[in-house]
């Protein structure tokens, strides 16, 4: 075995687990860039990944396996630049152990991110949430709990895995009703229910008939939902509601696309951006403020309070006929000569 396997081993033990205590959800996204990095390096080496050197994870290697992400694989930048900030993770605790490569663990931590483009927050107005809402067939259970997920879902903002780890238990329904939720980076938050929320969800607690460390979204076999099946229910949805409301259809509607509506609803009523941030449990402000550019009510309620400019669209008069006819005998002349 090579001195490359030990130093990944450590890292995993050592660095993320022992030290770091990562996430599980972290440990698997830098399983998942190392794994398709030592593919990429057995297939243009020929070397067993066993059997790699640290050596063989040179500077171009990477940024060769960087443009393979991108132009093979159909990665975008964001998605090289996270498997780029993995791997720079695994080097510079390499250099703490083998400071004899530190020509060439430099010249890989060197290697700089892509800049990208940030796009315009999707988010759903409200004509596009009554329609989701009433999407769902309340006359089956699975309606029900859909129409209580999706509601759960635009009001608090949650991430998928947080709504996804919700439990009976965690909801408070009686004075100060609210939710208990476990959220990114160990951090837990209450999140406030709205009346009407807790007055749905009262009624599918009664139908869900659950203990309290049963999963409050369960699947028709009691078992926990996946991610895939958020998304594929939510699928489902959005195109019976498109019938209702056809903007929907030219928006691509995602779990996460619901927790920008929450933020956007939130920003639109007057809410402080700290605020905002607080509500989705942002770990640094600067991930809220991509909604302020996205608010169009924001950016008129400014300008409605600017001084117009002085000036007027002015009357459009037309030119006189005859003289138009004079003018048009110019490109009639220079087609006969030509």
């Amino acid at each position: 075995m090579s001195a490359l396997a030990p130093i990944l081993q450590s890292f995993f033990a050592e660095r993320l687990i022992a030290q770091r205590n990562a996430s599980p959800h972290t440990v698997l996204s830098y399983r998942d860039t190392l794994r398709l990095l030592l593919t990429f390096a057995h297939e243009h080496t020929g070397k067993q990944p066993s059997s790699l050197q640290l050596e063989d994870l040179d500077a171009p290697l990477i940024t060769a396996f960087l443009n393979h992400l991108e132009q093979e694989r159909s990665n975008t930048p964001r998605t090289r630049n996270a498997r780029l900030a993995a791997i720079r993770s695994v080097y510079r605790f390499a250099a703490l152990r083998h400071p004899e490569h530190a020509e060439l663990i430099a010249r890989v931590l060197a290697i700089p991110s892509k800049r990208t483009t940030r796009p315009v927050v999707c988010y759903l107005n409200r004509a596009e949430i009554d329609a989701l809402l009433r999407a769902p067939d309340r006359d089956h259970w699975l309606g029900r709990r859909d129409h209580a997920l999706l509601l759960v879902m635009i009001t608090t903002g949650l991430r998928v895995s947080e709504l996804t780890g919700l439990t009976c238990g965690d909801l408070q329904l009686e004075q100060g009703a609210c939710l208990h939720c476990h959220g990114k980076g160990r951090k837990d938050r209450i999140s406030p229910l709205t009346k009407q929320t807790v007055a749905v969800l009262r009624v599918w607690l009664k139908a869900r008939a659950g203990r309290p460390d049963d999963p409050l979204f369960p699947t028709r076999r009691g078992g926990r939902l996946s991610r895939d099946a958020v998304e594929d229910l939510l699928a489902k949805h959005v195109t019976t509601a498109t019938s209702a409301s056809p903007s929907l259809a030219r928006k691509h509607v995602t779990p996460h696309v619901l927790r920008h509506t929450t933020a956007m609803q939130l920003l639109d009523a007057g809410n402080d951006i700290t605020v905002i941030a607080l509500w989705l449990g942002h770990e640094s402000i600067q991930s809220t403020q991509t909604y302020l550019h996205a608010s169009l009510k924001l950016k008129e309620q400014a300008l409605a309070r600017t001084a117009p400019p002085h000036t007027s669209p002015g009357r459009f008069k037309p030119g006189d006929q005859l003289l138009a006819y004079l003018e048009k005998l110019d490109d009639y002349a220079g087609e006969a000569r030509a």
